[in-house]
């Protein structure tokens, strides 16, 4: 226990004595070169200590409370060269995600990932799963991820995939045997299942000529079903013999040490019918947590109204994305366009409320945006100070964020096309090592932001936002874990105020969601012995405390704790 203390209190140990000797050598530097050299010989900690002067200790329970980074593998990083993303290619650029260091702050924090689809499919996206046991041929082997799993869990950082169980690929053994299987029956013969167990995994009849979602079997009378596509048969979920294929998938990842599953299209498992969905969730969950008591399930139940959403929360499944709150029709986009103070805290409250009420185990999974959606450049129109409001939102928010890959760079996407929102990652337009092909079929995107590369020595990128936006998260367990409590003194049109409480400590957010500068005084108030402990800006102009009067700049978030 003493170790691990030390080890949280080492960069703030760092960090003070580091400000202690600038101070007393600034103006020496100064003299002998310019800022610009400075910033060329002095290393990341260095330029942020001296600029923002609230860096503390890491303290990063170990929970499910996360803050994920979604990877679209194909599209990220080629560690080989050919032109496709690979699990080698994710490990080779852990470091940027997480460097599993407490002492450095070169990494931008995150402590989970996502991983898109890696199973072999015959698409581009993988959604559609020939062989659930393996890893698709294009991205590496089962050892590969093995040995990418093992660099995760040395780095604190907890790894989940995707797991689409609502249907295969048309290309899956069980559903080639179950056709070959019905072309042999004769005009009204039913199927005998102890012959073909398969011809029971999906959905087979003969009544659904010309529905929606049903597809002819050959030049039989009988159809099968498959919502999203003739290539994507659906599986009998409330079928035995399929639940327990799954469970033996479930139990294979798990034993080799997968932290959790990404649930694809949980409304779809019996498509208009929520009661079921659940039910099939609720089974899956406790089977799951039956293997490992700690893992994590979050599910996609495209809902926009947060308490038809709240409803799957009956299932046990600990988190289901947000998305009321994504899109460039949600929450947080209404609460950067036109929002105010009292509505912000509303929000900051609505999943304690809402889904707190039906399941209070429950981890929210807010998001901007993600594979399926436009990027959030797209929302904001290329906007830089409301993409950074926007992500400093969702970064103080309670439960476990996503974030997709190359939003913190402002990737853009174009249209309704999902390959033009999965384009390759944006490294460097100077060093094209490793940068992947775009998808078949994706459009020439133009990229209105730079590269990775560039957005890295710009201490006022949206990069270096986010960075700073992940330490804090990471420095203060409140901001996921909080119980949120609204400071109705503190807020005004623009302003918003909140506490939050967990365990035995508690800090304030305030927010400032207007264009212009916001003072808040805190004197008289219950938290007017509370000490500036870090901030979030746009600009060069920082958040100060003086006189008990907090003052803010546009688009401005502080973070406050009492007096040590």
């Amino acid at each position: 226990m003493v170790k691990i203390f030390f080890k949280r209190l080492l960069p703030l140990i760092l960090a003070i004595s580091l400000l202690a000797s600038l101070a007393g050598c600034r103006s020496a530097q100064q003299a002998e070169a310019s800022d610009d050299a400075q910033q060329a010989e002095t290393s990341d900690d260095t330029q942020q200590s001296e600029t923002y002067p609230y860096l503390h200790a890491l303290d990063i329970p170990d929970d499910n409370y996360r803050t994920y980074y979604e990877i679209f593998v194909s599209s990220f990083y080629d560690s080989d060269g050919d032109g496709i993303g690979d699990l080698n290619g994710v490990a080779q650029k852990l470091d940027y995600l997480n460097d599993g260091d407490d002492t450095t702050d070169s990494d931008l924090g995150f402590t989970g990932i996502w991983l898109m689809p890696i199973m072999p499919s015959p698409t581009y996206h993988k959604y559609d799963v020939t062989d659930f046991y393996d890893v698709d041929a294009s991205y590496g082997t089962l050892e590969d991820f093995q040995s990418l799993l093992s660099d995760c869990h040395s780095r604190g950082i907890k790894l989940i995939i995707d797991l689409p169980i609502n249907h295969t690929s048309a290309q899956h053994p069980w559903f080639t045997e179950a056709v070959q299987y019905y072309e042999t029956l004769a005009e009204g013969e039913q199927p005998d299942y102890d012959v073909c167990p398969y011809a029971s995994y999906y959905h087979f009849s003969t009544e659904k000529a010309g529905a929606t979602g049903w597809y002819q079997v050959g030049d039989t009378e009988w159809y099968y079903e498959g919502v999203f596509w003739d290539q994507m048969p659906d599986l009998a979920l409330e079928n035995e013999l399929v639940r327990a294929e799954l469970e033996n998938v479930a139990s294979f990842w798990l034993n080799m040490g997968v932290d959790g599953f990404r649930l694809d299209a949980v409304k779809e498992y019996v498509s208009g019918s929520p009661a079921s969905n659940i039910e099939i969730l609720s089974w899956f969950n406790q089977y799951v947590l039956s293997v490992n008591p700690d893992a994590y399930l979050v599910g996609e139940a495209w809902e926009t109204n947060p308490v038809t959403l709240s409803s799957y929360y009956k299932s046990g499944v600990t988190s289901f994305f947000d998305f009321p709150l994504a899109q460039s029709t949600g929450s947080v986009a209404t609460m950067v366009n036109r929002g105010t103070g009292a509505k912000l805290a509303s929000l900051l409250m609505q999943s304690e409320t809402i889904y707190g009420a039906v399941n209070p185990d429950f981890i929210d999974a807010p998001f901007l945006s993600n594979h399926d959606t436009s990027r959030i450049s797209a929302h904001y129109v290329n906007d830089l100070d409301k993409m950074k409001l926007a992500a400093g939102i969702l970064l103080t928010m309670n439960g476990s964020p996503f974030v997709y890959y190359g939003e913190e760079l402002g990737m853009n996407s174009k249209g309704t096309k999902d390959e033009n929102k999965r384009l390759p990652m944006h490294w460097s337009d100077t060093d094209t090592t490793g940068t992947t092909l775009p998808p078949d079929g994706a459009d020439d995107v133009e990229q209105k932001f730079p590269a990775l590369d560039l957005q890295i020595d710009d201490p006022l990128s949206l990069y270096n936002y986010y960075k700073r936006a992940l330490r804090i998260r990471n420095e203060n367990p409140e901001i996921a874990r909080g119980e949120v409590e609204t400071v109705e003194s503190l807020v005004s049109d623009t302003v918003c105020a909140v506490t939050k409480t967990y365990e035995d400590s508690t800090l304030l957010l305030v927010y400032n969601i207007g264009t212009e500068n916001a003072d808040v005084s805190l004197s008289g108030s219950a938290y007017d012995t509370f000490d500036l402990y870090g901030y979030l800006t746009i600009g060069e102009t920082p958040v100060t405390l003086a006189d008990g009067s907090l003052s803010l700049p546009a688009y401005a978030i502080a973070v406050l704790k009492p007096q040590a």
